[in-house]
C-alpha cells in the first residue's frame, strides 16, 4: 500500500528525537530502526561506541537524522554529557526507550555483593538516571513518552540468573511510578516484558538445536520472538497511537506465561495442543 499524507505519519513520530539506549545491537537496534522507519530522528546510545556508530551509519544512509553516543547509563556524568551531545545534534528529547541491560548468571545463595551491584546499576539504576535526565526536557515542554524494557522475569522469577528478576521487577514498577507522577505534566510511562527472544544475549541457547526446539515448543504461538517483535510494541507504546496509555505492561511473549495451569496434570482435561 503506498501512503499518503494522512498514513505516512499514523504514528505521529515523524521529526520527534527519540533516544534509544543499548542500541549498538538486538532490541535496541530493531527499536531504533523502528523508530527511524516511522521518521523519527534517533539518537543511539551504548557503551559499546562501535555497535552504536555502525547502527547509526546504517540508519544514516537510508536518510535519518541520527546520532551515536558512547555511553554508560549507570554513570549519571555519562548520561548528562550524553543528553547535551544530543539536545546539541538532533534537539530536545521526545521519546526515551530504556532497554540497556544484561544478565548474568548467578545463585543467591553464593552471588557476590559487587555482582548484585552491577547488575542493579545498570539494569534498574541506569533507567531511573536515563528517565530523570532525559526527561526533564519532557516535563518542561509537557509532552513525552518513555518506554521501558521489563520482562517476564518479573513476575515470574528465573533462577540463577542473579538480580536480573529483581532488575526487571524494578523496571516495572519505576515505569508505574513514573506514569502517576508524571501525567500531569503530560509524559507517559509504559513497560515492554519480553519472553523468549532470540538475541545476541541469548543465541548460545540456539546453537543447541534441541534446545533451540524445545524452547519454541513452550510459546503457544510455535515460535521464539525476534527484536523486532519487541521494537513494533515499543513504538507503538511510545506513538501518538497509544496516547491514553500510561503506567501499563505490555507482554510481548506469544502466550507462554499463560501455559502455566496446562502443566499441572488434570486427567481428563488434558489436551495436546494443535499446530
Amino acid at each position: 500500500m503506498t501512503d499518503t499524507p494522512e498514513t505516512a505519519n499514523w504514528l505521529g513520530l515523524g521529526g520527534r528525537v527519540c533516544v534509544v539506549t543499548g542500541a549498538g545491537g538486538g532490541i535496541g537496534s530493531a527499536i531504533a530502526a523502528t523508530f527511524a522507519a516511522a521518521g523519527a530522528a534517533v539518537a543511539l546510545l551504548d557503551k559499546n561506541a562501535e555497535t552504536c556508530q555502525a547502527t547509526a551509519d546504517a540508519l544514516a544512509a537510508k536518510g535519518t537524522r541520527v546520532v551515536a553516543v558512547a555511553c554508560d547509563i549507570a554513570d549519571p556524568a555519562s548520561v548528562d554529557a550524553a543528553c547535551a551531545r544530543v539536545t546539541a545534534a538532533l534537539g530536545p528529547c521526545d521519546v526515551l526507550a530504556n532497554n540497556a541491560g544484561f544478565l548474568s548468571p548467578g545463585a543467591l545463595a553464593t552471588l557476590s555483593l559487587e555482582a548484585w551491584n552491577a547488575n542493579i546499576a545498570v539494569n534498574l539504576t541506569g533507567y531511573f538516571i536515563c528517565a530523570q535526565v532525559f526527561g526533564r526536557a519532557m516535563l518542561e515542554r509537557k509532552r513525552g513518552a518513555l518506554v521501558h524494557i521489563a520482562s517476564i522475569a518479573a513476575t515470574n522469577p528465573q533462577p540463577w540468573s542473579g538480580a536480573y528478576s529483581v532488575t526487571k521487577a524494578g523496571v516495572a514498577m519505576l515505569s508505574r511510578q513514573l506514569a502517576a507522577e508524571w501525567g500531569a505534566s503530560g509524559v507517559r510511562s509504559n513497560a515492554v516484558s519480553p519472553g523468549l527472544i532470540r538475541t545476541p544475549m541469548s543465541e548460545a541457547f540456539y546453537q543447541h538445536e534441541e534446545t533451540a526446539r524445545r524452547r519454541a515448543e513452550l510459546v503457544p504461538t510455535g515460535r521464539v520472538g525476534t527484536p523486532q517483535d519487541i521494537a513494533d510494541a515499543v513504538v507503538w507504546l511510545a506513538s501518538d497511537r497509544a496516547a491514553y496509555i500510561s503506567g501499563e505492561e505490555v507482554i510481548v511473549d506469544g502466550g507462554v506465561t499463560q501455559t502455566l495451569m496446562g502443566l499441572i496434570p488434570r486427567p481428563g482435561f488434558t489436551q495436546t495442543a494443535t499446530r
